[in-house]
């Protein structure tokens, strides 16, 4: 069986789709909508990650250029989310589809709790036949204005278990130097080399697309980046035809470790000396006190942070145990220092534990 058609037997769609795709179709909707009531089985289900709403929002404010201001930004985004939702609503009640809506913000995300309450409802929700229409809490967040729904759609993957992400856009796929399309993008390396331009009123360009199926493939989903104006896309990436380019699933993360890697937003990085980054690429190690060489940053317990080597390239992410101001004190010390400097127990200190640790 190829990478293609194994996309015949995906049970779980996320499609993405964007701003300046809805804006320049008028009935995009109504044809998506067709399009995924000839697609549905018992058990398949989509999950539809819509951008558009700040787009919508403008236009009944009377903007005539995407605001530079948070404030307006997020006047925008709570005009247009009523528009975006009822379009989305009318084409996919036409069809025969119930929709339901769901705003995320990246705490949301990130916070274990609440993730697990958003993947019991998710659940449910296809569980009933429902198509959760997913889009970012712009009015409240202003922090998610600076993202896209690319980034939105790779962490909304893992959530629902995820064979395949769609993300819709306005070029063929990825193209080449020579301006040809790239059907197949076997080789991780090839995520970050590639750079496109990015659309003028969404926010997420094709390097976006390529960090998003980056993320998304490591949750065990096949990733296409296809044109969203591209007659019957939808149908066809489904029944395996040369479509758009094809990121193929790898082996999937365990859903913590995504969520580590992938999700939480690293709050600050620990370098590590040659000899601690040796052992923890061991894959059996955690990260101690002693092969720790500095910080950048300020973070506390609990939070994400990089762990960067020597030659400053990346080794990985994980939870750290202590806050930046420990982690500085006890760096590069021995048991006998850390218990003089920490007392009690100080010798067992862990800085990343590596049930905690992802490696790059």
């Amino acid at each position: 069986m190829t990478a293609r058609s194994e996309l015949q037997d995906a049970r779980r769609i996320v499609i993405k789709v964007g701003s300046k795709a809805l804006a320049g179709d008028g009935e995009l909707q109504q044809k998506f909508a067709l399009e995924l009531s000839g697609l549905a089985k018992p058990k398949r289900g989509f999950v539809l990650v819509t951008s558009g709403a700040i787009a919508f929002g403008m236009k009944k404010l009377g903007y005539r250029t995407r605001p530079k201001e948070t404030g307006k930004l997020q006047a925008a985004a709570a005009a247009g989310q009523t528009v975006l939702m009822r379009r989305w609503d009318e084409a996919f009640s036409a069809a025969g589809l119930t929709v339901a809506q769901v705003l995320l913000t990246h705490d949301d995300l990130a916070d274990r709790e609440r993730v697990n309450n958003a993947r019991d409802a998710f659940a449910e929700l296809l569980d009933a036949g429902a198509i959760p229409i997913v889009n970012e809490n712009d009015t409240v967040s202003t922090a998610e204005i600076r993202l896209d729904n690319d980034q939105l759609a790779a962490m909304v993957a893992p959530l629902v278990s995820a064979d395949l992400l769609i993300l819709l856009t306005d070029v063929e796929g990825v193209l080449d130097k020579s301006g040809k399309r790239i059907a197949l993008m076997s080789d991780s390396a090839e995520l970050g080399t590639v750079v496109q331009s990015g659309e003028k009123l969404g926010s997420g360009g094709m390097q976006s697309k390529l960090d998003a199926a980056h993320k998304a493939c490591h949750s065990g989903a096949s990733v296409v980046i296809a044109q969203a104006s591209r007659p019957y896309v939808i149908r066809d990436i489904v029944a395996g035809a040369d479509v758009g380019t094809l990121v193929p699933r790898r082996t999937a993360l365990r859903a913590r470790q995504h969520w580590i890697a992938y999700t939480l937003r690293p709050r600050g990085t620990v370098l590590v000396d040659a000899g601690a980054e040796k052992a923890l690429r061991g894959g059996k190690s955690s990260l101690l006190p002693v092969g720790v060489l500095g910080v950048r940053g300020e973070f506390n317990a609990g939070d994400a942070v990089k762990l960067v080597g020597a030659s400053g390239g990346e080794i990985g992410r994980g939870l750290t145990r202590l806050g930046a101001l420990d982690v500085s004190r006890a760096a590069g010390k021995q048991a006998a220092e850390l218990e003089l400097a920490f007392g009690g127990d100080a010798k067992e200190l862990v800085i990343v534990h590596k049930d905690d640790l992802v490696l790059s």
